[in-house]
């Protein structure tokens, strides 16, 4: 993706600034200034005098570059589709997708979704030093099942408090054990820990000794 720069020049300095602004349309907490000359005043105030010159980069905004790679994998596609919500958690960007075809994006138990998310992460993060995780939704269908999951986790916990007896979880992806441990990490009386090998890895609930 090709980074937005512009040079201007001006009288001073904060005046080559605004002139970029205008010419990129946003506000200077969104961009990188680099002051390439600063104006002088020429002899007698006239002769050799020279503009400020800047030049001006917009800072990089993951959420919308992610954004374009989706919307460009999605237009492929031919689905009639909008981009509901970018949200920047943490690490972590959560894109949901809305419109009246994208039920079939979610696929048999969500492998389609699945699959998608795992192809934008690669083409994002194929050439940046620091990753970034992206969590794609489509009209909230992996938020409820997240909510679904951590309730389920909560009512876990209480049966093994009252049993004395460990639970272990049906097999999971490694995005929703994750779900599990943070649901129940601040649990004093219950650990939560993985077991078995990929695609059968499960979840288990255990009091603490």
């Amino acid at each position: 993706m090709e980074e937005q720069v512009v040079e201007k020049r001006g009288k001073n300095v904060d005046e080559a600034i605004k002139a970029a602004l205008d010419e990129l349309g946003c506000e200077i907490d969104d961009v990188v200034v680099e002051v390439i000359e600063e104006p002088t005043r020429g002899i007698l105030g006239f002769v050799g005098k020279k503009p400020a010159v800047v030049r001006v980069s917009k800072r990089e905004k993951p959420g919308e570059d992610v954004r374009k790679v989706l919307e460009d994998l999605l237009d492929r596609m031919g689905l009639a589709y909008r981009i509901d919500k970018v949200e920047m958690e943490d690490d972590r960007i959560r894109i949901n997708i809305a419109g009246k075809d994208v039920g079939l994006l979610i696929g048999r138990k969500g492998e389609t979704l699945n699959a998608l998310q795992f192809l934008v992460g690669l083409i994002y993060n194929r050439n940046r030093e620091e990753k970034v995780r992206i969590i794609l939704d489509v009209e909230d269908y992996r938020k409820k099942k997240e909510q679904s999951l951590h309730n389920l986790a909560l009512r876990l916990s209480d049966k093994v408090k009252n049993t004395k007896k460990n639970v272990v979880m049906r097999p999971m992806n490694s995005q929703e054990r994750r779900i599990v441990h943070t649901a129940l990490q601040g649990d004093p009386q219950v650990t939560t820990y993985s077991t078995g090998d990929e695609p059968n890895r499960k979840v288990v609930i255990s009091l603490k000794r």
